[in-house]
Formats: structure tokens, C-alpha cells, sequence
């Protein structure tokens, strides 16, 4: 097939794992190609970055979360309108990209269109399986001994600036489409590689020498080629990233409040956290048990971090008596996790554990730069409504012949309903993809019951409160804190930073 037919945007397949989400009624012939006609322009005509700072493009983010939650063609023209009015227009980059050049324009964003290029030709020709391995998680992506060049470090840009490549490629891997991939391999290629005190430390027994630490890692990471281990006769007892999430909130040592850094530059508190704290993090990753040899084993684990990432968004914004804060950061982790089982299929089983235990160090990397704020976890089930909804203005009058069984939900049958139909017309692109990635939760979770032994029987203060419950709360919060739109409700300015007091 040549490049000219690599249909980069095909009509979205079926999503690569039973845990991924579901699409919603609602997608037709009309939405299908009103989404497909929005990507293939999108790709042509903007850059990755809608600005000089590196901020990201989730125009294809924004439309692909409403198409699968039922969004119609004119919505979805409008979204992607709406994102358009203020993207930067794709320009040629200096000079082409080959596996010659690769690494030295790594970092540089006016190398976007050269490494979009080169990662259509790898997909085409290899498929995604083998481009993911090869330019992320093999050894040579990485590091290179001997090297008096800038390390590679890809996994580190896959993990880069706030999680987005991940997320963009993750939507790729979900949806099936070619065009997605190669925009978020190339959007990892011209990221920074800003976790190298937490990467490479987090695979090794804490050797400090740089050289010493690159010769292991590439030790670490030829094993992609190796077959999976053989899971021992006796098991080590299961750790919970629940478990690692507390011993985190435990340590005093990794207190930011206090800690003298230049709180003007940005991203200051991570920066900080990275240089001076990424070896006790990596310690604390090193303690979750995950075995990928294991049948079930790493579905298991990525249910951990869902529920942990999820306790991190919601539990600290909500204080009694106060308006909830919807926290930018711990909401791309909540976002992000959504696409670890869309990804985790096309992996080698040693690539599976790199991903979700490097994935799992960052997200505790920012926790901690944000403060590692105080989870009232019992407090919050106790005092959080469980079925939130809108202005009683908003909602129909039930006939009288309707099921009520004398309660008041049947002018709202279903709480979702009115969340997800506000989050599809919502001109911020960041709330469809947090409440579609709540919903999906609720739907393969939302049965839970307190006190199952794999909370309470966790170090986390609270988790034996843990339902069900938590992915309804926290969508019924952010809702109600960023203004329910479709029902008339003002939009509130942005997201929050519960990082501000650091």
C-alpha cells in the first residue's frame, strides 16, 4: 500500500480490550463522517502545539470523546470549530527525518511535520505493535551507552507534558486510527524529556553514576525481546497502589509546602520534585507488586490505578462547606488512565511493566508536586451526593403514569444522563474526556461495595469506605463546579490548581 492510500482516519474500530469504553447510542453515518472530515483537517492544517509554550492541540481529543458519547454532526462541527479559532498553523520543518537523524532533533517542536512524516512510514510498513516497541520502549529509544550525545529517552516524552502524548496516542490505539498514532509518536518525539531523575532510577537498585544507570537500563530494556517470566511457586503478598499511595502521604520528606525552590519558574514544584525527590519515589514504586506473567495480573493493576488516580482527583477538591475544586493536574490522571488498556495490548509483556510502573511514578511525581494533599475520604462519602442533579428548573415534569416508586428520580432516571449531555455541548474540550472516563469507570465498577478486603485491607486511611459511588460524585462535583451548561447554568472560567498554596 503506498503512503498516498494509508488512510490515516479511517471509520473508528472496535475498541483492543473489554475494559476499554463503550461507545454510547448515537453514532450514525452523519457523526461518523463529520468527525473523520474534522480529524483529516485537523492533521493537515495545524500544528501539535497551538502555541509557543507548548501548549497541546486536543481538538482531536474534544471530538473523538463527544462522537463516542453520541455527539451529532452539528455538535460535532461545532466542537471542532470551536478548537480551530485558536490553533497554530502546520509549518514544513527544516529538514526531513530518518532513522539517521532521528535523535538529533528530539525536543525541538519545528521538527513536528518531519517526525509526523517519518512515524506514517514506520506505521505503515511495521504496524503499531512493532513502531511502539521499537522508537518507545526498546532500548535504544532510550539510552545509549558510551553516547556523549543527549540520551534519547522517548519513554520519558511519552510521559511528557502532563501525560498528553500518551493520551493522544492512547486515543490512536482505542479508536483504531493511524492518524491519531503517528500525531502522538510525533508529538512524543518534540516533547522534553523532563523525568530524568525519576525514569532511569526506577528500574535499578539506586546506582549513581549516569553511566552505570544507562548501561542497566538498556540491560532493563532489551528484555522486551525475552519471553515473560515464570511466576514463582509462592507469591509475595499483594501491594496496592493504594498502599504505595499512602506511604507517599506518609513520608515527611517529600513535603514541597515548605521546600525552597523558584516557585516563579514553571512548573517549579515538579521540576523540584523530580530532581530531589525521584529516587524515593522510584523506591516507593519498586514496592507495588506486579507480575505480568500472572493471568489477570495486569488488568488487576490497572484497576489499582484507576481507583487510585480517581480517589486523587475527587477526594481533595471537596471540603465541607466549600465549592469543589476541580483540579487541573489530578484530572489528566483520571483522563489518562482511560488509555493504559488500549495501549497495554499491543505491548510485550516487559514493555506492559514499564509503561504502568513508570506511568505510575509520574502520576505520584505530581501528586506530590501538588502538594500530596490530604485525603478525607470517609468524610467525603459521608457528605457527597451520589446522585447529583441539575437545577430541579432544569428538569421535566413526569406524567403520572411514569415509574416512580415515590421518589423524585424520575424526572432524572439516570444521573449520568444529564452529566453526559452537558459534557458533550461544554466549550472546554478537558470535561468530556474526564466525565466520558468517569462513566466508563462507573459502568464496569460502579457495583463495588465498601469494604471489600482489597481496600480495607490497604494501608490508606479511609479506603474501606471506598464504593462504587466515587466515579458519580466526582462527576456530579466537576459538573456543578464548572457550570452545567446544557441546562443553563453559567461556564465557570477554568479548571482549579490545588497546587497554589505550594
Amino acid at each position: 500500500m503506498s503512503s498516498s492510500k494509508f488512510d490515516l482516519f479511517p471509520v473508528p474500530s472496535l475498541t483492543p480490550s473489554s475494559i476499554s469504553p463503550a461507545r454510547l447510542p448515537g453514532v450514525s453515518p452523519e457523526s461518523t463522517a463529520a468527525l473523520r472530515e474534522a480529524l483529516q483537517e485537523n492533521h493537515e492544517k495545524w500544528h501539535i502545539f497551538f502555541n509557543d509554550r507548548g501548549f497541546h492541540n486536543h481538538t482531536s481529543h474534544h471530538l473523538l470523546a463527544s462522537w463516542s458519547l453520541g455527539a451529532s454532526a452539528p455538535i460535532l462541527k461545532a466542537t471542532y470549530n470551536a478548537g480551530a479559532s485558536y490553533q497554530r498553523p502546520a509549518f514544513k520543518s527544516p529538514e526531513e527525518i530518518d532513522t539517521n537523524n532521528f535523535n538529533d532533533h528530539l525536543g525541538d517542536e519545528n521538527y513536528y511535520n518531519s517526525y509526523l512524516q517519518f512515524f506514517k512510514k514506520e506505521l505503515e510498513a511495521k504496524g503499531f505493535s512493532a513502531t511502539l516497541e521499537e522508537h518507545i520502549f526498546a532500548k535504544k529509544a532510550n539510552f545509549i551507552a558510551g553516547s556523549d550525545k543527549p540520551q534519547p529517552e522517548m519513554l520519558s516524552r511519552f510521559l511528557g507534558g502532563l501525560l498528553h502524548p500518551l493520551i493522544h496516542t492512547g486515543y490512536g490505539a482505542e479508536f483504531g486510527l493511524p492518524g491519531m498514532l503517528v500525531e502522538g509518536l510525533a508529538q512524543t518525539a518534540v516533547h522534553k524529556a523532563d523525568s530524568q531523575h525519576l525514569l532511569p532510577a526506577l528500574f535499578f537498585d539506586g546506582e549513581s553514576a549516569t553511566n552505570g544507570l544507562i548501561n542497566r537500563l538498556a540491560s532493563a530494556l532489551v528484555l522486551n525481546n525475552q519471553e515473560p517470566r515464570t511466576s514463582s511457586a509462592t507469591q509475595p503478598k499483594n501491594v496496592h497502589a493504594l498502599d504505595i499511595l499512602a506511604r507517599v502521604m506518609k513520608d515527611t520528606k517529600l513535603d514541597v509546602k515548605n521546600a525552597a525552590f523558584d516557585r516563579s519558574r514553571p512548573g517549579g514544584s515538579y521540576v523540584h520534585v523530580e530532581e530531589h525527590f525521584g529516587e524515593d519515589i522510584r523506591k516507593y514504586v519498586e514496592q507495588w507488586t506486579l507480575d505480568t506473567s500472572v493471568p489477570g495480573e495486569v488488568e488487576k493493576k490497572i484497576e489499582e490505578l484507576v481507583w487510585t488516580n480517581s480517589v486523587i482527583y475527587a477526594v481533595p477538591g471537596w471540603k465541607k462547606g466549600e465549592r469543589f475544586l476541580a483540579d487541573f493536574v489530578f484530572m489528566h490522571f483520571v483522563t489518562s488512565s482511560t488509555f493504559l488498556s488500549s495501549l497495554i495490548p499491543y505491548l510485550k509483556p516487559k514493555s506492559q511493566e514499564l509503561l504502568l510502573r513508570s506511568y505510575f511514578t509520574l502520576c505520584l511525581a505530581f501528586f506530590v508536586a501538588q502538594g500530596a494533599p490530604k485525603l478525607s475520604i470517609a468524610a467525603f462519602f459521608t457528605e457527597t451526593d451520589s446522585y447529583p442533579s441539575p437545577p430541579k428548573s432544569s428538569l421535566p415534569k413526569p406524567h403520572e403514569d411514569a415509574l416512580t416508586g415515590g421518589s423524585a428520580d424520575a424526572a432524572l432516571p439516570n444521573a449520568w444522563s444529564s452529566i453526559l449531555q452537558n459534557c458533550i455541548v461544554y466549550p472546554d474540550e478537558h470535561l468530556p474526556k474526564l466525565q466520558r472516563s468517569l462513566a466508563h469507570y462507573s459502568s464496569i465498577y460502579g457495583a463495588r461495595q465498601a469494604g471489600e478486603p482489597d481496600f480495607s485491607a490497604t494501608e490508606l486511611e479511609g479506603a474501606d469506605k471506598i464504593d462504587g459511588s466515587l466515579f458519580i460524585r466526582a462527576a456530579g462535583l466537576t459538573a456543578d463546579r464548572l457550570g452545567r451548561v446544557q441546562d443553563g447554568m453559567k461556564k465557570e472560567e477554568f479548571w482549579d490548581r490545588i497546587s497554589a498554596a505550594v
